[in-house]
């Protein structure tokens, strides 16, 4: 929509029922996800009008382990999607959309709804039973660490200078280094 007219310049069928996850973008491409009774992912070029529903304005797509809820990461060259809400990451080159990995089953997570975040050259998929996986940003998927609340959380952490807060069911957590 134009913001200052609120008249439509352009939409894009394909994706699922119910769609929840926050598109990304970058300065020519939004990438939209949905994964209620299917799955979609798509990248679509910006600067275009009208109905871009089977054009060449998705310049590429993928139809299977898409999030549910939690919205996707784009950060650098890559894009991170969690499968439905559950404990599954894939990573793709957001340009071609050829998979880096796909489907991988993230140790000591079973459900997220949290979106997954980043700070320098770090990756942070939260848990719903409170566990955090830090992971190196990168086209493998290396898990550095494995950090636990007593606490089930839903949020997506938030960073705030050199702080992650994490916010629990129960408590607001704020992690920082020791001074």
């Amino acid at each position: 929509y134009d913001l200052k007219t609120g008249r439509l310049l352009w939409e894009c069928g394909g994706q699922t029922l119910n769609t929840i996850p926050t598109p990304v973008a970058d300065k020519d491409t939004v990438y939209v996800t949905s994964g209620f009774r299917g799955n979609a992912l798509q990248a679509i070029e910006l600067g275009r009008t009208g109905d871009l529903s089977g054009t060449d304005a998705i310049r590429w797509s993928h139809n299977k382990s898409t999030p549910y809820v939690p919205s996707p990461l784009l950060v650098d060259d890559l894009l991170y999607i969690v499968a439905g809400n559950n404990g599954v990451l894939s990573c793709f080159d957001k340009k071609t959309g050829k998979p880096h990995f796909e489907h991988e089953r993230l140790e000591g997570i079973y459900g997220i709804y949290a979106s997954p975040v980043a700070a320098k050259d770090r990756v942070y998929v939260l848990g719903r039973e409170g566990t955090c996986l830090v992971l190196k940003k990168g086209p493998a998927l290396e898990i550095l660490a494995t950090n636990k609340v007593k606490d089930k959380t839903d949020a997506s952490l938030a960073m705030a200078g050199n702080e992650i807060f994490i916010r629990g069911h129960e408590h607001l957590y704020c992690i920082a280094e020791k001074k």
